[in-house]
């Protein structure tokens, strides 16, 4: 086999192909096509063609790059404009988008135990400080109240996901439980290096705040 690619390698290089065509062309290691053809002599006319198209490639992929730059361009004019559309949020505005966080996010199960709590858990530490915002603001849970939880793959250092997580919450460091679960939905999925400090979930004691919670959803639900 090796002996068939060798002799079509020398005859394509002959007809002034280069070394990256050839590559393509018999899907073989380029080193190797250096090889096979190192003693043919191109002839003028086939280095310039081989030149030419250096260039040309070069070309399309500076105009390439150029484009690439101004449609990133319009995107960021079009993220920044909707950006400075949202102005500061209300308590009201708070409410709702709580709500609906944990409604996304949450575990609204109450069946599976015998009182349940919220139970809120993500790895946007954006995510985890407005549902924070959420219940301290709107409401009114204590600090006392508030279980954090950082859940790691066995590769992340769990003292370095504390520290990382009680700057971002506001939460002493000394109050943090670190466990190895990984939810079932996101096992397989993700590449362990994907979250480097782990998925964040709070915990909140009172049966009461979850039904209050339940019933704001519910309430979203009847506008639907």
């Amino acid at each position: 086999m090796k002996a068939e690619e060798k002799k079509l390698a020398r005859e394509l290089r002959k007809q002034g192909w280069s070394l990256n065509e050839i590559k393509r062309k018999l899907r073989v290691a380029k080193g190797s096509v250096s090889i096979w053809v190192r003693d043919i002599e191109l002839t003028l006319e086939q280095k310039q063609r081989l030149s030419e198209k250096g260039i040309k490639k070069e070309v399309i992929e500076k105009r390439r790059k150029t484009r690439l730059k101004r449609e990133n361009t319009r995107r960021q004019i079009i993220i920044d404009k909707a950006k400075n559309e949202l102005k500061s949020l209300s308590k009201r505005d708070l409410w709702l988008i709580g709500t609906a966080l944990y409604w996304a996010e949450g575990y609204n199960r109450q069946d599976k135990v015998p009182s349940p709590y919220i139970s809120f858990g993500n790895s946007s530490p954006d995510m985890v400080v407005l549902f924070l915002r959420f219940l301290r603001e709107v409401m009114q849970i204590s600090e006392e109240k508030l279980r954090p939880i950082v859940q790691i793959h066995k590769n992340i250092k769990p003292k370095l996901a504390i520290i990382f997580w009680a700057k971002i919450t506001n939460i002493p460091k000394e109050r943090f439980h670190i466990t190895h679960q990984v939810s079932r939905a996101s096992k397989g999925k993700r590449p362990y290096n994907s979250l480097p400090y782990g998925t964040f979930k709070l915990d909140v004691v009172g049966r009461q705040n979850f039904f209050k919670i339940k019933g704001w959803i519910e309430g979203l639900i009847r506008q639907i």
